[in-house]
């Protein structure tokens, strides 16, 4: 049995999501604040039994800020299960309550956790007049959370995550249109208590590891005694008779030591010297209290591990962060397996960003060995090397969106034979393009290397604070890797850059042309030929996505680097690529000719010879804050974010603002711009008059063109 579905409709981050899990492992990947461990707290409430009987009673704060208002909603959370045995006592507990109906036997499962109003609030709704706003603001103004119940039902037939069926049931609340009946059949039969799921699966919670050596000293969490408690009803009481034994023997042995006889003597004459015969307590021991029950003796002990081959055996406070956390997933580990070996129904291991100060080879290691027969694993990660080395089909991405969060399920409507070129691709290449808000894909070392060099130097803030993702598909394709970015799939802005290789010279055969330069002329005309139907292809699949954009240089990088006015950049890479005097001369002529036909092909030329990576290593030395960046990079870059907030591009120009203030003409009117900077960001102009404020001050500013974007 396992876990096939979860549907959350208003929990926390998460307004109306659903996540599909496999069998086996399943990856939950999103960045901080995304709801991880909100989504994990959704499935302990129904499956771990730990969860204290309080945890059930939800709040305020538990309905997602998103739908305005809580008072009225439901809070839902379902889980669905598939694969569920045939073997007769498992079945009678799912016919008692949690099937679907007309399953026999039962193959597939509900289990659902509903906080809703009491029924004698649901029969007032029921009897409001359709768009009676005042009668329901009434309602709502008596409404409190004590006004709620928990219910857990099974059976459900209905999709919790369709608006429509959940308006049917709950209620149209801005047109003020309730369900007539106050039970709904389709929600599914309450679950008798004594008939908890808890009770029957095996569950295991490995919560984020952020402070190990407190969890061991914590008797409730210490894993170590969570293990040993386990084990000690095992014990054979006969085994331990002479273990208490010794113990009484040793406090006896310490209670009649002389010292501790004489010093029991002077306290007594000391509490009579000092309150009388009167007041002073009748009897005073010292005891010694050395536990003697298996319980307590197991509280008692420690675990000591060496990380070193010195022989050395410290304390869990005294490994390192990484030690320390390893030790501790070991332990939660095996007391899943203690606890497996009790439960026959389901077996379930949900760890929580297991990575945590963990060398990146244990982290690959880890995920490889985390297979238990009979066991679905579900673990979030932030780790690039976890993570894709998952099976694309067993990940759920979070997305926040606002004050709620999207799941989004990658493989979702793809073929076979689609998903295996991603995961072929997501095994060779552990790249971030999972984790990014946004991703701009390239397929060359220059754009690898000098995009986030160029957009740091000049507007003055990273990729990473953007949020976007670089990501070099090499030779994959780019249609193997976009096809991810999708309404049905990740719903998340996706920029395609490439080349479209047009020549910079007339290919034509001309009289006179050596047998060099018409093979010259041959292979640019290819290279032409070849990107304008790559600009066709891609065009054509990207039409209709809105997530995806894409974008094109005219000819190269290297020469549309030039052709936007960074001749001088190239120019001083001569001396770094030639030494004769003779063609350093020729190679800067025409590097800062203007005609393209020259300088694009000496550029190329240069490139070719140092490897075009290390040519962009070089380029990058001399980027700064005057560098102009090719338009098809700024469109891709501002598109593929989409959304700057005020304060980023407030940031952007009083970095540029900054550096022109610093020049030995600086412009006229710097504070001026600063002070409608101030006004922007307060909300008191909008982006359309910022950038004509720009425009007028720095007109020949590159940011211009990256604020034109937006006309």
């Amino acid at each position: 049995m396992h876990i096939s579905k979860l549907t959350l409709v208003n929990f926390r981050n998460f307004r109306n999501a659903t996540l599909i899990f496999k069998k086996g492992i399943n990856t939950i990947i999103g960045e901080n604040g995304s709801g991880k461990s909100n989504l994990f707290r959704a499935i302990r409430l129904l499956l771990d039994e730990n969860m204290v009987r309080a945890a059930f009673r939800l709040a305020e704060e538990d309905f997602n800020r998103g739908i305005g208002s809580w008072k009225g909603h439901w809070i839902i959370i379902s889980l669905e299960f598939e694969d569920i045995s045939h073997d007769e006592s498992i079945q009678a507990l799912f016919l008692h309550g949690t099937s679907v109906i007309g399953a026999a036997p039962v193959g597939k499962a509900t289990y659902n956790l509903i906080f809703r109003p009491k029924k004698d609030i649901r029969q007032k709704l029921s009897k409001l007049k359709v768009g009676d706003k005042p009668a329901l603001a009434e309602i709502f103004d008596k409404l409190t959370i004590s006004d709620y119940e928990t219910i857990f039902t099974g059976r459900s037939t209905c999709d919790f995550s369709d608006l429509k069926t959940y308006a049917s049931i709950v209620g149209d609340f801005d047109n003020v249109i309730f369900p007539k009946e106050t039970e709904f059949p389709q929600i599914g039969s309450k679950t008798p208590i004594y008939l908890s799921l808890t009770k029957e699966v095996c569950f295991t919670y490995i919560q984020a590891l952020r402070d190990v050596v407190s969890e061991f000293h914590n008797n409730r969490t210490n894993p170590l005694f969570n293990l040993l408690k386990s084990k000690s009803g095992d014990i054979n009481p006969a085994a331990l008779a002479p273990i208490v034994k010794m113990v009484g023997d040793l406090n006896t042995s310490i209670e009649q030591l002389d010292d501790v006889k004489l010093i029991r003597g002077d306290i007594h004459k000391t509490i009579k010297e000092t309150a009388g015969e009167t007041y002073s307590p009748a009897t005073l021991s010292i005891r010694s209290n050395l536990p003697s029950e298996a319980e307590e003796l197991f509280q008692s002990l420690r675990l000591f591990v060496g990380e070193s081959h010195d022989s050395y055996e410290g304390g869990i406070n005294e490994l390192s962060l990484g030690g320390a956390n390893l030790i501790y997933l070991t332990l939660k580990i095996l007391e899943f397996k203690y606890q497996k070996e009790k439960r026959v129904l389901a077996n379930f291991l949900v760890v929580e960003e297991p990575e945590a100060h963990i060398h990146t080879h244990i982290q690959k290691t880890l995920f490889d060995r985390m297979q238990y027969s009979e066991t679905q694993v579900i673990y979030s990660t932030h780790s690039t090397h976890i993570s894709e080395v998952s099976a694309v089909e067993s990940v759920n991405i979070i997305g926040r969106d606002g004050t709620f969060c999207e799941v989004y399920q990658p493989s979702n409507g793809l073929t076979p034979a689609e998903i295996g070129s991603v995961q072929r691709y997501l095994d060779a290449i552990r790249s971030n393009l999972l984790f990014a808000r946004s991703v701009i894909l390239i397929e060359g070392d220059a754009e690898e290397i000098l995009v986030p060099i160029l957009v740091k130097k000049v507007f003055g803030i990273s990729l990473d604070e953007l949020g976007i993702s670089l990501i070099n598909i090499r030779s994959t394709g780019f249609q193997n890797v976009a096809l991810l970015f999708h309404d049905d799939r990740i719903k998340k802005r996706c920029a395609i850059v490439t080349d479209l290789d047009a020549a910079f010279l007339n290919v034509a055969a001309e009289v006179g042309d050596t047998a060099a330069r018409t093979s010259y002329k041959e292979k640019c005309a290819a290279s032409q030929k070849a990107g304008a139907e790559r600009k066709v292809i891609l065009d054509k699949f990207a039409t209709g996505n809105k997530w995806l954009g894409t974008y094109y240089a005219a000819h190269t990088f290297e020469v549309d680097f030039i052709e936007c006015g960074n001749s001088a950049i190239m120019a001083k890479l001569v001396d770094e690529v030639y030494k004769d005097g003779a063609t350093i001369a020729t190679a800067k002529a025409e590097i800062s000719s203007g005609n393209k036909a020259l300088y694009g092909k000496r550029v190329l030329t240069m490139a070719t010879q140092e490897g075009k990576g290390w040519f962009a290593i070089k380029i990058g030395a001399h980027v700064d804050w005057k560098t102009k960046i090719p338009k098809y990079l700024i469109n891709a870059i501002v598109l593929t974010h989409y959304q700057f907030s005020r304060e980023v591009l407030a940031n952007i120009i009083r970095y540029r603002a900054g550096l022109h203030s610093m020049e030995p003409a600086p412009p006229a009117d710097i504070a001026l711009l600063l002070s409608y900077v101030d006004e922007f960001v307060l909300g008191k102009i909008e982006l359309t008059d910022i950038r004509k404020h720009y425009l007028a001050i720095l007109p020949g500013d590159i940011f211009n063109d990256f604020l034109a974007v937006w006309q």
